[in-house]
């Protein structure tokens, strides 16, 4: 795999990295230098176009007020919109994720639009806030072990027709619908609410961006060692009562 290379686009840490979302880019880019991968990372602050020529891109989540400002400033800019068309794949995380769909509820409780890459919609919750660890069974279809992250959201994502889930939980809210759910994605965008990062937790879903961005279905084996006791320590934890 020494004559294939990536580059990794890591939208607006500026304004959506909470949470310590940009180990999901550190891990991807880990793991593809471990295959031998050469990759170029590009970091693309709010005030700067979001290029169309990556292959994978990244975004977290964010307060409300720098929400807003992000999805603005994305639906200006059509960068990423036009690297959807192009068939890049995009991994979103919580806000990240939430601006991915039709519309949110921004900081001043209006309805705002969102880019409209996943057929998702979300309203501000009306009870308690999702907050604790969660423990989701992937979509078989993505053919990857139990995922484990940590959610803190007040919004509800609803999924339309053409939006799967990501996951369903066993412990955790998830979208907050009431009906297991978590994430969402369609052909190759994602999103979830699992911060962690969930990419350091669950590192099969890094290899998974790169096996998409690649068109490969298997990856040569790296040492996990580390990932897999983070993984297995979380999922414990998340499991014991409280």
């Amino acid at each position: 795999m020494t004559d294939s290379s990536l580059r990794l686009v890591w939208v607006y840490p500026d304004l959506l990295s909470t949470y310590g979302d940009q180990g999901n880019v550190l891990v991807v880019e880990r793991r593809a230098r471990q295959r031998g991968l050469s990759v170029e990372r590009v970091d693309v602050r709010s005030d700067q176009p979001v290029p169309t020529s990556g292959d994978i891109y990244l975004i977290g989540g964010g307060e409300d007020r720098p929400q807003r400002l992000a999805a603005e400033r994305l639906l200006r800019d059509g960068g990423l919109s036009r690297a959807a068309a192009n068939g890049a794949i995009i991994f979103s995380v919580c806000a990240g994720y939430q601006i991915l769909g039709h519309e949110f509820v921004n900081d001043v409780g209006e309805r705002q639009a969102g880019l409209g890459l996943l057929d998702v919609t979300t309203v501000r919750g009306e009870g308690a806030r999702c907050v604790g660890d969660v423990l989701a069974d992937i979509d078989p279809n993505l053919g990857l072990p139990q995922l484990t992250g940590f959610e803190n959201h007040q919004g509800v994502t609803h999924l339309g027709p053409t939006a799967r889930p990501f996951a369903r939980t066993v412990f955790g809210n998830g979208n907050g619908t009431g009906d297991g759910t978590e994430g969402a994605y369609n052909d190759t965008v994602f999103g979830t609410y699992m911060h962690g990062p969930v990419m350091a937790r669950n590192p099969q879903v890094a290899d998974l961006m790169l096996k998409l961005a690649l068109d490969v279905n298997a990856l040569p084996p790296t040492d996990d060692r580390w990932y897999e006791a983070l993984r297995a320590e979380r999922i414990a934890a998340a499991s014991q009562p409280a």
